[in-house]
């Protein structure tokens, strides 16, 4: 199976949460300056399915390899409710404030990189919003989230060393560079923000 649409092995068990992991209910729908950000649904697999099933975004995400199958896209689907359900955050469907379009995905996740468990904050913006600032304004979201309302210590971001543009909004998003990586067999640039308290 192609990199990053693995099955969890951890599914179907309880696992303990990390510290600073706690349950809440008010992250399910966030709004920014130009997006809505609403707790991703099954409701939103035709729409998840157009972001993810673009080439160019399917880069960005799988290296290497092409967009999702529907059965991969049904599954990663699962994966991310699931993961609502047992940790009470997740991804978020990005809509444009403005016209109610999909505009990208992305939040905060548990996953594992460099060897260690982390709550990441990852994103994925359609193409035709690339530039506009939205995954930056949607990083700053996730680091709002993640230190005032979950109240967590830390949270990781990671790209390819060529994704200049992700690493770009790390950066203006309070992240620091800490060290490059080996992440589903490939070299990836591991990038770590940390709550101000």
């Amino acid at each position: 199976m192609p990199p990053g649409r693995e099955g969890s092995s951890l599914a179907g068990h309880d696992l303990p949460r990390p510290p600073g992991d706690t349950c809440v209910t008010d992250v399910d729908r966030i709004e920014t300056a130009r997006m809505v950000l609403e707790r991703l649904r099954a409701s939103h697999h035709d729409e998840l399915s157009v972001l993810l099933r673009d080439p160019r975004v399917a880069r960005t995400l799988w290296p290497g390899e092409g967009p999702a199958s529907e059965a991969q896209l049904l599954h990663i689907l699962g994966d991310k409710l699931e993961h609502w359900d047992r940790h009470g955050f997740g991804l978020w469907l990005l809509r444009d404030r403005a016209s109610g379009a999909v505009v990208g995905r992305g939040g905060l996740q548990h996953t594992n990189v460099g060897g260690n468990a982390e709550i990441e904050a990852g994103w994925a913006i359609v193409p035709e919003r690339w530039g506009e600032g939205l995954a930056t304004e949607l990083a700053q979201a996730c680091t709002a989230v993640a230190f005032e309302q979950l109240e967590l210590e830390q949270i990781v971001a990671f790209t390819l060393p060529t994704n200049v543009a992700s690493r770009r909004v790390m950066e203006k998003s309070g992240f620091a560079y800490e060290r490059d990586v080996s992440h589903k067999d490939l070299v990836h640039v591991l990038y770590r923000a940390g709550s101000r308290r």
